[in-house]
């Protein structure tokens, strides 16, 4: 099962230490110190490094290299309980499960508030939140986890899924309104996995959802989303190797 780590163990498989593996390094100002356990293809890893991209917060990125069975001892003392990625570590203290290491670098660092300021609106963020969660990456993981007639059925759940947040987004440039927010960065790092999706499930998202189509390309625009989600191509050849260490090719 593919959840907040994005990838679950394969019996006997050893995972390519040096798969399209890329980490990126800031010097950090004295008295703060902000580390991310990272892989570089998960959505979830994403978040964080864009929430503290926005925010203007410097930290080191450190790369879990194999998540099939050699994870970090820093991974499993910093999340003994899920022993998953991301982890944010702030001045040494460990948190876990990326919504909520979003919401806590808001609050951290409250300059450039990433949840709306009205009540109502931060609840309706959360809401779509907790959607995007449920329904996204579950939904992508059942187009390239399947063949045939069972892809065909996923390809239409992952339609209906987008056509739902499509009309979240309705005309506005972001979730949240005019401002880039906490919903956006929720969701925009599941995009670098949509042409995985596309090439497997013979659809294009721009055909079923344009709005969608149109909002991932604003915020690719911007500079913390650019510099921080992986080249979709590198993640499709990931999923096909993926596919293959699970016999599904």
């Amino acid at each position: 099962m593919l959840t907040e780590c994005f990838l679950s163990p394969i019996k006997g498989t050893v995972f390519l230490q040096n798969w399209f593996c890329f980490s990126s390094e800031f010097s950090i100002p004295s008295g703060d110190k902000v580390e991310v356990l990272d892989f570089w293809a998960s959505p979830f890893c994403a978040r964080v490094k864009i929430a503290l991209e926005e925010k203007g917060v410097k930290h080191v990125d450190r790369e879990e290299h194999d998540l099939f069975g050699g994870k970090s001892e820093l991974l499993l003392k910093s999340n003994p309980i899920h022993q998953k990625v991301p982890v944010l570590l702030h001045n040494d203290r460990p948190l876990a499960e990326s919504a909520i290491i979003v919401s806590y670098i808001d609050e951290a660092w409250p300059s450039n508030p990433l949840l709306p300021a009205i009540v109502y609106d931060r609840a309706q963020a959360r809401f779509w939140a907790d959607y995007i969660d449920k329904k996204v990456f579950e939904a992508g993981r059942n187009i390239w986890a399947s063949n045939g007639e069972e892809r065909e059925v996923a390809t239409r759940d992952f339609i209906e899924v987008l056509k739902h947040l499509e009309e979240a987004l309705g005309d506005k440039d972001y979730f949240g309104g005019d401002a880039f927010g906490y919903v956006d960065i929720i969701a925009i790092p599941h995009s670098a996995w949509f042409l995985a999706y596309e090439k497997l499930g013979a659809f294009k998202v721009e055909d079923h959802a344009p709005k969608i189509s149109a909002w991932i390309k604003k915020c690719l625009q911007r500079e913390s989303v650019a510099k921080v989600l992986p080249d979709p191509e590198k993640v499709y050849q990931f999923v096909l190797y993926f596919r293959k260490m699970s016999g599904l090719d």
